[in-house]
């Protein structure tokens, strides 16, 4: 050990120590390095920056951020400090988009959830909704089942033929007429035998020939196959007698009648037609045998007449040339100058036992045989009345210049001018039949009543004896005054106890009876045809539709829905319908409104007891429910015991069950404009169709993409640019409710859907917004109209309106055309053409709904009715709408319909208007 340590020592241990000193050294100046340096460094800095002035300092600090001063260590701080505020917003927003993302995760999956529960809902009741319909399908089958057009059915061409009547006296139409050759569904085929085919044809008055042949051609019901026929008509008169033709003799043309090719030995089914133009007529038929063949003319004898077989038909008076309805006094005032009027002179008379025994009084007389003449009495007693001078009458016995008449009969006096003149200034036309009671009708005494009817003079019909045209089908008390003559010492108390409403109806009745039964070759031919056809229990054929030539267009997208018009504020549209488009019943009435209505159907007038004049001319319309199908539905009681009745929203009102309407939309050029309008009907319930009425020849562009609604749109081209298409009645409109609305019109759903509530309620009135009135210009003597605001109105216009398509066909068909043809010339008026329509039909006002005055869209061009001269041309129109109708049919009102859900504003200037709920 002491080696080893002193070895260490010596010498030999000399570099151990070096090193161990060497590395103490080192350590020491690394430390002195580190430690020491730095401090030694950083106070001579310092020492020197506080030497050098606080302007010189180039290492310490510097107060006030003068560090910055420099201009790119300052665009440097101040990116510095915009970028740490962008920073810190930023992070801001991002931990307020995480919560938002979690609030919508969270909504998310409750709207999961509710899809859900939904679609499991929306599953059960579709279910039930299924079971539902097909349990009201074989409800409805069972009870009610769906009817279409009859087949047709035709007679057999081998005639089997017909037992002999007992004699000819006892012809009916039981035992002379073949209901074989006629089913109820055959469409009533008349056959008419060609006039040049018979030998007596060219004996035919050559206006009467002429007219007849026109009538015959205009006939829907008239054939050219003799086998299929079920009536064939002779043109038998009226025949004038020439020296190239003389009159046939009796038996001659009782031989010409049999020699006929569908004669078939009697007659069976043959109408003999007799048209007199003229007050003598010869009544050639007398003494000639028809057999089983019918007759219709003007003049019967009692023991030549087969009641309820032959016809007393009207004179054929306008042949060729139609009535002049501006030439037709006016129906008002309804009294006139004359209380009652007679011209008339007896050619020949019987002799009165008034003058062969001592003096009888009625009663003494009546008790006894019936005096052979009654005229004499009448005589004196309208001298009486007209010396007495309490009313004004004119009455003549004496005549320049008397027309031929048949023996008996009172003669007319004068020209047909002349008679007119003083009837026009007549409140009554007494009408004395003839003397001889075995001339139970005659040609002059039908005169005496068509020219009465014509002019608006009430005939006065004495004598109760005497057959008036038609008087199995039309109830002439409605239009005339029947009067016995032993009542004649009654007749002025009579006359003057009747009101002025009384003598004002029963003018308009015998109007309509003229206009529609008498006053031209047509209609007379058209009722002589109807009444067989009524007779025997035939329906009319149905009449014509309007077809629609549909223009092709492209469908663009799903039209969206205007949150104007979708927002219904409190009120609920009705019952959630979820049914395609449902069409109208039709053919419901076929038979039963042909045996149940006749005399109804004869004699529907406007009146205020009569709904509409369908009469035997208007071929029937497809459907017949029409206004009384309102009634026919069924509507089960509503929830409770005892009914408490259903709630707003759960019925539509009314007594149909289900119904839905279309809209029939008017437009010319204005594509952007009728697009916008379409849209707006998207989702609009209860909606069948869409029918736009284009009524520009140019076609729609090629690129114009329509919207799709969900329903069809059916474009419909028209022959010409005329307002009267608005109400042509298309066979594209399936429903009996129709929405009339202009293309800048702007509705709401929940306006639409309430109008149509109350249309369903008053089937038979024009529903509509915008309100005007009719009145009366004092200075000028004459009609004007107004669209000021008031509480009174009496016409809705049309261009947002619900009615009825029945009078669609009344407008298109029935009014008279010279109304149309004002129209087409004024380019206007068809809204007032059809209120006055209506209202003559009805007697009833328009109903207005909501408090809706104006209707036009905000922004959409201009209309026709922005013309200077749109209202100067609307009152022309009704002035003469007026002089056709013959008096003002508009009728005021002040009744509105609102809906207590509807929040209306009413200006301050109209809170004395009655608002009626």
């Amino acid at each position: 050990m002491m080696q080893r340590n002193g070895g260490g020592v010596g010498p030999g241990g000399q570099p151990w120590l070096l090193r161990r000193v060497r590395l103490t050294w080192l350590s020491f100046m690394l430390f002195f390095i580190l430690v020491f340096f730095p401090l030694i460094a950083h106070y001579y800095l310092t020492t020197i920056d506080e030497a050098g002035g606080p302007d010189k300092r180039i290492f310490g600090p510097r107060p006030g951020g003068e560090l910055c001063e420099t201009k790119h260590v300052q665009d440097l701080c101040r990116i510095r400090e915009s970028v740490s505020e962008e920073l810190l917003q930023l992070e801001a927003k991002r931990q307020e988009l995480n919560g938002e993302i979690s609030r919508l995760n969270l909504r998310i999956e409750a709207c999961k959830r509710s899809i859900d529960s939904a679609k499991q809902d929306l599953l059960q009741l579709k279910n039930v909704i299924s079971q539902t319909e097909h349990s009201y399908k074989e409800l409805m089958a069972q009870n009610q089942p769906k009817l279409s057009l009859p087949v047709r059915l035709l007679p057999d061409k081998d005639d089997p033929g017909l037992p002999p009547p007992k004699s000819a006296r006892a012809c009916r139409l039981r035992s002379c007429f073949d209901y074989a050759r006629c089913p109820m569904t055959s469409g009533f085929p008349v056959y008419v035998y060609d006039t040049a085919s018979y030998p007596w044809g060219e004996s035919l008055d050559p206006l009467v020939k002429q007219a007849f042949a026109t009538s015959v051609k205009s006939s829907i019901y008239v054939t050219n196959n003799p086998s299929i026929a079920c009536l064939y008509v002779v043109l038998v008169g009226e025949l004038q007698e020439t020296p190239s033709s003389p009159l046939p003799a009796s038996l001659e043309l009782e031989k010409q009648l049999k020699a006929l090719p569908y004669w078939r030995s009697d007659g069976h089914n043959h109408l003999l037609v007799h048209l007199s133009r003229k007050s003598m007529t010869q009544n050639f038929l007398y003494n000639v045998s028809t057999g089983r063949a019918a007759v219709a003319q003007s003049t019967f004898l009692e023991q030549q007449y087969r009641e309820g077989f032959d016809l007393v038909v009207s004179p054929l008076v306008h042949a060729l040339s139609e009535p002049n309805f501006l030439e037709v006094p006016p129906q008002v005032p309804v009294k006139r100058k004359y209380l009652f009027t007679f011209q008339g002179e007896k050619v020949e008379s019987l002799r009165s036992r008034l003058q062969e025994g001592p003096h009888q009084s009625f009663e003494e007389e009546m008790e006894g045989d019936s005096p052979a003449d009654y005229d004499d009495r009448i005589i004196g007693t309208l001298k009486a009345v007209q010396d007495s001078r309490l009313d004004q009458v004119l009455v003549e016995f004496t005549c320049k210049s008397p027309r031929p008449s048949l023996p008996t009969e009172w003669a007319l006096c004068g020209e047909r001018e002349e008679r007119l003149e003083v009837l026009k200034a007549s409140t009554f036309a007494l009408v004395i039949s003839p003397g001889d009671c075995q001339l139970v009708a005659s040609a002059g005494s039908s005169m005496r009543l068509f020219e009465a009817l014509e002019v608006g003079a009430i005939p006065v019909v004495l004598g109760d004896h005497a057959r008036l045209p038609y008087h199995e089908l039309i109830r002439w008390s409605e239009a005339a005054i029947m009067v016995p003559k032993p009542r004649i010492t009654e007749l002025h108390f009579l006359l003057r106890s009747l009101s002025d409403n009384d003598l004002l109806a029963m003018r308009r009745q015998g109007r309509f009876l003229w206009e529609t039964y008498f006053s031209t070759s047509e209609n007379v031919l058209g009722t002589i045809l109807a009444s067989v056809r009524t007779s025997i229990q035939v329906p009319a054929a149905p009449i014509r539709e309007e077809p629609a030539q549909e223009i092709p267009h492209k469908a663009g997208k799903m039209a969206g829905t205007d949150a104007n018009l979708a927002d219904n504020g409190d009120l609920d549209l009705g019952p959630v319908e979820t049914e395609p488009p449902y069409a109208s019943p039709r053919f419901l009435r076929n038979f039963t409104y042909t045996s149940a209505n006749t005399y109804q159907t004869w004699n529907r007038a406007p009146g205020p007891f009569h709904l509409f004049p369908h009469t035997p001319l208007d071929p029937v319309l497809p459907s017949e429910a029409k206004f009384l199908g309102s009634g026919t539905g069924f509507r089960p009681i509503g929830g409770g015991a005892g009914g408490s009745g259903k709630e707003f929203q759960a019925a539509l009102g009314g007594n149909v069950p289900r119904e839905q309407f279309t809209v029939v939309m008017l437009t010319y050029e204005r594509e952007e404009v009728l697009m916008n309008s379409l849209e707006r009907l998207n989702g609009l319930p209860y909606l069948n169709k869409v029918v736009v009425v284009w009524n520009s020849p140019k076609p729609p562009s090629d690129d114009l993409l329509w919207p799709d609604i969900g329903l069809p749109i059916v474009v419909v081209r028209t022959e010409k640019n005329s307002l009267n298409n608005r109400f042509l009645p298309w066979d594209a409109v399936e429903t009996e409710a129709i929405l009339s609305i202009d293309d800048d019109a702007h509705l709401r759903h929940d306006e639409i859907m309430f109008g149509f509530r109350v249309w369903r309620e008053a089937r038979d009135r024009i529903v509509g917004f915008p309100g005007r009135f009719h009145a009366w210009d004092v200075n000028h003597q004459s009609w004007l109209y107004n669209s000021n605001y008031s509480c009174e109105l009496s016409m809705v216009l049309t261009g947002a309106a619900f009615f009825h398509k029945y009078y669609a066909y009344l407008y298109s068909y029935v009014m008279p055309q010279a109304i149309r043809d004002m129209v087409d010339e004024y380019i206007n008026c068809e809204d007032i053409a059809m209120n006055f329509l209506v209202s003559h039909i009805t007697r009833k006002p328009p109903i207005k709904v909501t408090s809706r005055w104006t209707f036009r869209c905000p922004g959409c061009p201009q209309a026709l009715s922005h013309d200077d001269s749109h209202f100067h041309e609307r009152h022309k129109c009704i002035n003469f709408f007026v002089k056709v109708y013959g008096y003002m049919p508009l009728l005021y009102t002040q009744f509105r319909v609102d809906s207590v859900l509807f929040k209306t504003r009413l200006p301050h200037d109209k809170t004395k208007c009655f608002k009626f709920i």
